[in-house]
């Protein structure tokens, strides 16, 4: 059988921006047998995250993502159903995700590498399991729950960067629903801003390409910062770290605007903005949600239970 695959045909160095022509499509042959324990699935849904511009790399900088390999097939999460089976775990229609999922059409999996979802949990939107109700949902739920330190009516601002996409947007109504009694987000277009608050229920939002984010944040948030939610880095968590409260929060889930430079992670900060860290003893953790996989189920759970209850509103940003 005749499937077709995405590989890695170049990368794009430590400093580089990727271009498309780092990556090719090819035709293989798929073996028409599959040994026992094994499945063939076909491919419903590939999610296309941050962290795989690191696996562009030679060297990932970090032990739990492994590179990929320049002219073999890329990986990552996705879901897909059950062609064939013999894996007495799965049979023909079964929907699985995998978080190794290949870029490729239809593929032999090894069973054990898979788990079975139900579309019930997602009304039938299997590409939520990519998403809100998936490693993304997950990863904002556990990091502000590890991390976030909220306690209901305590009136805590929480300021979140990258508001608009796939952690931020979950992040800032996860917020709102721990406690947190003021949300503000920072993206980068006005209609984005508008989507996070007419859409999202994020009472003020950032855009961080117009006017002086600092000055904006000082008037959006008249009390300091308690709980920030990171995913750039950069200058703008700069402006941040720099209004945030004593014994206040850093939740460092990503460091977007620096994932194509050499630089370690999480990056150093400037001297000046270390100094008010230390000073006013705010929290920057590193955050892996691998690391919490006992929380999964439960997390999955609530998400599902929030997205069925119409509290976390899932739709896409402009």
């Amino acid at each position: 059988m005749i499937v077709q695959r995405v590989v890695l045909n170049s990368r794009p160095g430590k400093n580089g921006n990727p271009v498309a022509e780092n990556f090719r499509i090819e035709e293989v042959n798929l073996s028409d047998n599959i040994n026992e324990g094994q499945v063939q699935v076909r491919t419903l849904y590939l999610s296309v995250d941050p962290y795989m511009r690191c696996r562009m790399n030679e060297d990932t900088g970090t032990d739990y993502i492994r590179a990929w390999q320049l002219s073999q097939v890329v990986d990552g999460g996705g879901i897909g159903i059950v062609e064939e089976s013999k894996n007495i775990n799965f049979t023909k229609g079964d929907f699985v995700i995998s978080f190794n999922w290949p870029w490729q059409t239809k593929v032999i999996l090894d069973g054990k590498s898979l788990e079975k979802v139900d579309p019930q949990l997602v009304d039938g939107n299997l590409s939520y399991f990519l998403g809100a109700i998936g490693m993304p949902g997950l990863t904002s739920l556990i990091g502000i729950q590890e991390k976030g330190h909220i306690t209901a009516g305590s009136n805590q601002t929480m300021v979140v960067s990258g508001a608009a996409g796939a952690c931020g947007s979950l992040a800032g109504q996860i917020g709102h629903l721990m406690g947190c009694s003021r949300v503000v987000g920072i993206c980068g277009t006005q209609e984005k801003c508008l989507f996070l608050t007419s859409e999202l229920g994020f009472d003020a939002a950032v855009n961080y390409k117009k006017g002086n984010v600092a000055e904006q944040l000082r008037e959006l948030c008249p009390a300091g910062v308690d709980v920030y939610f990171d995913n750039v880095g950069g200058d703008i968590s700069d402006a941040v770290i720099s209004q945030m409260n004593q014994n206040s929060h850093i939740i460092l889930c990503g460091q977007i605007s620096q994932y194509n430079k050499d630089v370690p992670y999480p990056p150093p900060l400037p001297p000046a903005v270390e100094a008010i860290q230390k000073e006013r003893n705010i929290t920057r953790e590193r955050f892996l949600v691998l690391n919490h996989k006992d929380k999964f189920e439960s997390g999955i759970l609530q998400l599902s239970q929030w997205f069925k209850e119409g509290k976390l509103k899932l739709h896409s940003s402009p």
